[in-house]
């Protein structure tokens, strides 16, 4: 199971970090530590040799993906108890092909799992989580303000202070890793596992 990986690293973050990854192994061992260049290969990348940016992703989008799991949406969240968990991606049609492979038939706390592909005027429909692509501080900010149904916020942010999201992707020691504001998490009502606290880089309660 890819998964499960991610999962045990939150009961031995060390373990986890001091891992070498290549990349013949399974996407299971690059969850929680991303060694991007160490995934480049010599020779220039062949059709079955993903590049260090599709792996790159692949590792954010299994992140989403656990991300539900982790986080406690309050009740008005959902029409009635069948109701699917829903993530919006903005700005990335790969990563948003990418969530949908691996929700394809999973589910999370008995809910199945959609996902939409939203263009920017798009961002106020309410979703669960909603991922926003890109690096732009000034345009996530934006998008992020243009978003106020959106529960779990999640980018890539530069400057990740300008940007408001719940959880911001970063690229430490070449590895894929992610800041969370308890702030950010309390003000849209979401509650996040300790759990996941644990492995975060970094974890911001109050002003910076």
């Amino acid at each position: 199971m890819i998964f499960s990986t991610f999962d045990d690293a939150v009961k031995q973050r060390s373990r986890a970090l001091a891992a070498p990854v290549r990349p013949h192994r399974r996407l299971a061992a690059m969850l929680l530590a991303l060694p991007l260049l160490a995934l480049l290969p010599t020779p220039p990348a062949s059709a079955d040799t993903p590049s260090s940016g599709v792996l790159e992703r692949r590792v954010k989008a299994a992140f989403l993906y656990k991300f539900l799991g982790y986080a406690e949406f309050p009740p008005q969240a959902f029409a009635d108890g069948a109701a699917p968990l829903t993530i919006g991606v903005v700005g990335s049609d790969e990563m948003a092909a990418e969530l949908a492979r691996i929700a394809a038939g999973r589910m999370i706390g008995g809910r199945t799992i959609v996902v939409r592909q939203f263009r920017e005027q798009d961002t106020q429909i309410p979703v669960h989580l909603l991922f926003i692509a890109g690096t732009d501080p000034a345009r996530v900010g934006r998008l992020m303000r243009a978003a106020p149904s959106a529960l779990l916020t999640v980018t890539e942010c530069t400057n990740p202070q300008h940007c408001g999201s719940v959880i911001n992707f970063r690229i430490v020691d070449e590895r894929v890793r992610f800041d969370v504001s308890l702030d950010a998490a309390e003000k849209n009502n979401v509650k996040l596992s300790s759990r996941l606290l644990t492995v975060a880089n970094r974890v911001q309660k109050g002003a910076p």
